[in-house]
């Protein structure tokens, strides 16, 4: 790839910042319709209104993310003082008479973390919505969903040295570059590692080292406070005609790319240091695929959240479709085919995709859990929740039932309850707690759980409220305590209550060093 120098670099960024290519002047001039379908591939409704914009901002947008011809003349106008040679040289745009056409994409993306919003420049290569299919094989994606969402499970942390591992257009990066001293990225492709490069140096950003090489080859020795992950999980039947894409399929048979890249994770991580990847993961007739995902992280601490479940045909449809095929086309059944017979060698009866959050704890693991989460959550940023959840389980680890017998609980603001009666009864059927915040979760609850929570207003300690139900609903307080703490335990791990010495969601960030 041809070498592109920071001052080049940064005369671009600065050259697209006075042509306003960035989110928030394309929302101010399109409206936010049009911008989110833009983003998610549909050009339609901003060519429409291309020529009702200032002509700097529509040549940006024609060139760099659309993929369209320009004139030169336009080109180098909206590139002063920049010289058109020097992209040229430098691998960004060619030339074809007096036409002018970005090789790749550079798009605006706007960021929102812990620390706070703004926007950066990404780098990638062009793709369908400029025209570019099929994809070719060593295919480097721009922000898409799976960037985002992982870029939001990024926890709050300020750590010295954290690890992008696959780091593709350098999205991901950019994120953990706002919590870390050091940021190591690496990538088996080549190709990747230039276009983190270049977002990097378009954003003026100097703390991102680049490393060539497969999953922990490149950082070997080597530990991290933070490691941030989204691997090529997509299980890929390894059958002739079936294309391969660097960016989503790493070369193993099933799902070993998960479990390789989870065993290993132990081996460059500090002591307290946390790893968030996303992944998939099959579901076996003999065992489900989140105790699988579990086993694979051994001696880590362990949280695994399935998002979404998809049965074997629908897995190989879709990701049929993503490489470019599509029902009709004379490789689609073949494709399709190929996918079912992979699955079918494994016994595999679905596919679950989501997050994987492991931390290397100072203690043997005390925390393996598994949950499914499929409705859309109401926070943009979950790892704040996520780093709650583990600082939480940590205090209730060293907390004896005693102890929090003793202790003061508050509901937290965003927990209401809602009451389902029977037409014509007096008691509730359903009583639910539900989160208007973190996870959303919505959960079913009995009379004494409903009383306990509806009780917590810092004022009376656990064992004072159990004491009071029990009383009121003329059970044994002993055996209520036993029912009720366990419970109670859950209710802080995820956020309906809290201790007064936990921190909250939205608390500062934290430090690990």
């Amino acid at each position: 790839m041809p070498h592109v120098s920071s001052a080049l670099a940064r005369s671009l960024a600065h050259n697209l910042s006075r042509a306003d290519y960035t989110v928030a002047a394309l929302t101010e001039a399109f409206g936010l319709s049009a911008v989110s379908a833009l983003q998610q591939g549909d050009a339609a409704p901003v060519r429409r209104s291309l020529c009702t914009i200032a002509r700097h901002t529509a040549v940006a947008i024609r060139l760099f993310w659309l993929g369209d011809s320009c004139s030169r003349e336009d080109v180098e106008e909206m590139l002063s003082p920049t010289h058109l040679e020097e992209l040229l040289s430098g691998g960004i745009v060619s030339m074809a008479g007096p036409q002018v056409k970005a090789l790749i994409a550079i798009r605006p993306y706007a960021y929102h973390d812990a620390r706070g919003t703004g926007e950066w420049w990404i780098a990638s290569d062009l793709d369908e919505i400029a025209g570019v299919a099929p994809l070719r094989t060593d295919h480097v994606l721009g922000v898409g969903g799976a960037g985002r969402t992982l870029a939001g499970l990024i926890p709050p942390l300020h750590v010295k040295h954290s690890l992008d591992m696959g780091c593709g257009c350098g999205i991901l990066s950019l994120h953990l570059h706002r919590f870390s001293d050091q940021v190591t990225a690496t990538d088996i492709s080549e190709r990747a590692v230039w276009f983190t490069n270049l977002t990097a140096a378009l954003n003026g950003i100097e703390n991102i080292n680049t490393r060539v090489g497969s999953l922990f080859e490149p950082v070997a020795g080597e530990r991290f406070g933070l490691v941030a992950s989204n691997p090529p999980f997509v299980v890929t039947p390894r059958a002739e005609g079936v294309p391969t894409y660097e960016y989503r399929d790493g070369g193993f048979a099933g799902d070993a790319l998960m479990a390789e890249v989870l065993s290993g994770l132990e081996s460059v991580l500090e002591e307290g240091g946390l790893a968030v990847l996303l992944g998939n993961w099959e579901e076996r007739s003999d065992l489900s695929g989140v105790d699988r995902v579990v086993e694979w992280t051994g001696n880590l601490d362990s949280w695994v959240i399935e998002r979404e479940h998809v049965d074997p045909v629908g897995y190989a449809r879709l990701w049929a479709r993503d490489g470019g095929s599509h029902p009709g086309a004379d490789d689609y059944n073949t494709l399709v085919a190929a996918w079912l017979d992979d699955f079918d060698s494994r016994d595999v009866s679905g596919v679950g995709m989501g997050w994987v959050i492991a931390r290397r704890s100072t203690i043997p693991k005390t925390l393996g859990r598994t949950e499914r989460l499929s409705h859309q959550l109401p926070i943009q940023t979950p790892g704040a929740h996520l780093l709650y959840a583990i600082n939480a389980h940590d205090e209730l680890r060293d907390l004896a039932d005693d102890e929090l017998a003793a202790s003061l609980l508050m509901v937290n603001e965003d927990v209401t309850e809602a009451r389902h009666h029977m037409p014509g009864a007096e008691s509730p059927s359903v009583i639910e707690l539900r989160q208007g915040g973190n996870f959303g979760r919505s959960i079913e609850v009995d009379p004494a759980l409903a009383g306990f929570v509806g009780a917590c207003d810092g004022e009376l300690s656990v064992g004072s409220i159990i004491g009071a139900i029990a009383h009121i609903l003329e059970v044994d307080r002993a055996e209520l305590a036993a029912d009720l703490l366990p419970r109670v335990r859950e209710l802080i791990f995820t956020g309906f209550l809290s201790l007064p010495s936990a921190p909250s969601s939205e608390s500062e960030i934290g430090r690990l060093e």
